[in-house]
């Protein structure tokens, strides 16, 4: 286990991130920055993976457009409201907090997701060609599917109108 310097709270091995107050586990200086452009062409999809010493060019499906398209919606059932999600394959789900380090890409703290339990770094989704997922990113509250309580850090598919719950917070997932 890993033990966060600033909280105490205790991590899996392998967390960079302190799921509880968001900060940072372990010395990233041996980490490169990369930047990931992607560019269309006719036959074929290219991503361009470039860092600080060198240029790499890889052909095939990395990114397909259907992985970026807003083919993937959220409905809030009690809030009635849609939130569309696209140019990304992975979007973390949470809330946002003051001097929070690290934020969701889709911020639930509109909804009243603190008092329903939702996490500062509750949920991930991600897609893959044909396939939605859902990861619980061991959020204080859990995730449910259908009712179902999932375990953390493993992938759940999921599937149009399934239900999933951040804490108390339920969301329906709509995918064209």
């Amino acid at each position: 286990m890993i033990v966060c310097p600033n909280c105490h709270h205790k991590e899996l091995p392998g967390a960079l991130f302190c799921s509880e107050c968001g900060a940072r586990l372990i010395s990233l200086d041996y980490l490169t920055t990369q930047s990931i452009k992607k560019t269309n062409t006719d036959n074929l999809n290219e991503t361009i993976v470039e860092d600080s010493q060198n240029s790499i060019s890889t052909h095939g499906d990395i990114f397909s457009k259907q992985a970026i398209s807003s083919d993937l919606a959220l409905y809030l059932i009690e809030a009635k409201q849609t939130l569309q999600l696209e140019g990304r394959s992975e979007f973390t789900l949470g809330r946002v907090a003051e001097g929070q380090p690290i934020l969701p890409d889709v911020d639930l703290s509109p909804f009243d997701a603190y008092a329903q339990g939702v996490s500062r770094l509750h949920a991930a989704l991600k897609l893959n060609k044909n396939r939605v997922a859902i990861m619980d990113l061991g959020s204080s509250n859990g995730t449910r599917v259908n009712g179902q309580k999932i375990v953390p850090h493993v992938d759940y598919p999921i599937n149009h109108n399934d239900q999933i719950a951040l804490g108390k917070l339920r969301i329906q997932i709509l995918i064209k």
